[in-house]
């Protein structure tokens, strides 16, 4: 295919999980365009059937995570001539590692699946009726916390992790880092119960330490460390209770 100078050809996987295809486009090359400039462009301009998602534009919500030439990103902070060529090509596709609904839109159902099974939704240390625990910033365990707390859910993490390409069943980085970060939380009730989910056969062992997740992660956390750290205290709880029932 012909490419002029002044466009770029976008190479857009589409279709879903049972048929699929790769869709090109040729899209007119902007100053300070993004991956989701090009989609955009394409869905409005030349056709309107092409499916994706988006929402803030600016790397707030995490909606518009697809596949990059290979690599998960966000499109709406992925600058072309970071990632253009000098074919002047770029390949587009859904996320990794999840099922496809069509074209660039992925279902999120098994990402929050395996977040919830992990004990990802908060269980307070107390009700209603009763004052909140204190949370003292300074301590080791708030620090742990406020390092892993910003996740966003976004997925991209989820898409770059080659242990939950080869196994299905593993939780995934996202998942596990959110457990990390409640078992540092004072208000958190149900600890020892996050251990045990996090210590099964889809859990934290799993982890080969590639740090994958933490090489792509659009907010700059570190789901890996949070992982190792899991290890260690799930193997700590663990010694702590033969302990005790030795008595």
């Amino acid at each position: 295919m012909f490419v002029n100078s002044n466009t770029i050809n976008v190479k857009i996987k589409r279709g879903s999980n049972h048929s699929s295809f790769t869709q090109e486009f040729e899209v007119p090359e902007q100053d300070n365009q993004t991956v989701l400039d090009l989609v955009t462009y394409i869905q409005e301009y030349i056709d309107p059937t092409v499916s994706y998602r988006f929402a803030c534009r600016v790397g707030m919500c995490g909606s518009c995570g697809m596949m990059v030439n290979g690599e998960p990103r966000w499109t709406c902070r992925t600058h072309v001539k970071k990632v253009l060529g000098s074919s002047k090509a770029i390949e587009v596709g859904p996320l990794g590692n999840l099922p496809v609904i069509k074209d660039l839109v992925v279902d999120m159902d098994p990402f929050f699946d395996k977040w919830i099974a992990v004990g990802g939704v908060h269980h307070p240390s107390k009700n209603r009726h009763q004052s909140i625990e204190k949370i003292d910033e300074s301590s080791a365990e708030r620090m742990f916390a406020n390092e892993a707390v910003e996740c966003i859910n976004c997925g991209v993490c989820y898409a770059a992790c080659d242990v939950v390409s080869a196994n299905n069943d593993y939780f995934g980085p996202a998942a596990l880092n959110r457990a990390w970060s409640l078992v540092n939380d004072v208000k958190t009730e149900n600890k020892e119960a996050i251990l045990d989910a996090v210590s099964s056969n889809s859990g934290c062992h799993n982890c080969h330490s590639q740090q994958n997740c933490s090489n792509y992660c659009p907010n700059e956390l570190n789901p890996s460390a949070s992982i190792a750290s899991l290890k260690r205290k799930v193997f700590a709880s663990k010694i702590k209770n033969l302990l005790g029932s030795a008595k």
